[in-house]
């Protein structure tokens, strides 16, 4: 049998098991930071997920916005292309005639354009007994006047109409000033 030394196995195996030791220590220090950085890497991409998220709610709230503006608007500009045809019909009802369903048949008309376009959206805007307004108005003729306050209007010679709750067309008027 051999008989060995038992410090010679001590010392024989302190300087393997320092280098493993120091291998270990190198390796987990490796493995410590390659994690901390894959750590950092995936809050990183985390944070840039949520945004590209927010970023694509945004666009797609705004492209909503922006067709549901543009069908209104687009709604808006043929109303406004059929209000010349309404002001004919409204002249076309003040005119005395001696056919009475002729002149009732130009009324059915005009109403059921009216309803129609109320039904879209056009609200016209009243004048009568109102004080001027140059948001809603539009001052065609100024009349000096005791007989009413100052800045009444007095006539209407074109109706104004909003459509929506948008200005869709002014009401030319006549007001009242003081002298």
């Amino acid at each position: 049998m051999d008989t060995q030394n038992p410090q010679s196995n001590v010392s024989d195996v302190s300087p393997d098991a320092a280098n493993g030791s120091a291998d270990s220590s190198a390796q987990i220090a490796a493995l410590t930071e390659e994690r901390d950085r894959l750590q950092k890497e995936k809050a990183e991409m985390q944070e840039r997920l949520l945004y590209a998220r927010a970023e694509f709610d945004n666009a797609r709230r705004r492209a909503e916005r922006e067709r549901s503006d543009y069908l209104q608007y687009a709604s808006m500009e043929a109303v406004r292309e059929l209000l010349p045809v309404l002001d004919d019909f409204e002249r076309a009802l003040k005119v005395e005639t001696a056919d009475a369903n002729y002149a009732k048949g130009v009324e059915l008309i005009y109403n059921r354009l009216a309803e129609s376009l109320r039904k879209m959206g056009l609200e016209p805007i009243a004048t009568e007994g109102k004080t001027f307004d140059p948001n809603i108005h539009q001052a065609i003729e100024r009349v000096h006047t005791d007989e009413a306050e100052d800045q009444a209007i007095l006539g209407e010679f074109q109706r104004g109409y909003n459509f929506k709750g948008k200005l869709l067309r002014p009401a030319m008027v006549r007001v009242a000033v003081k002298p």
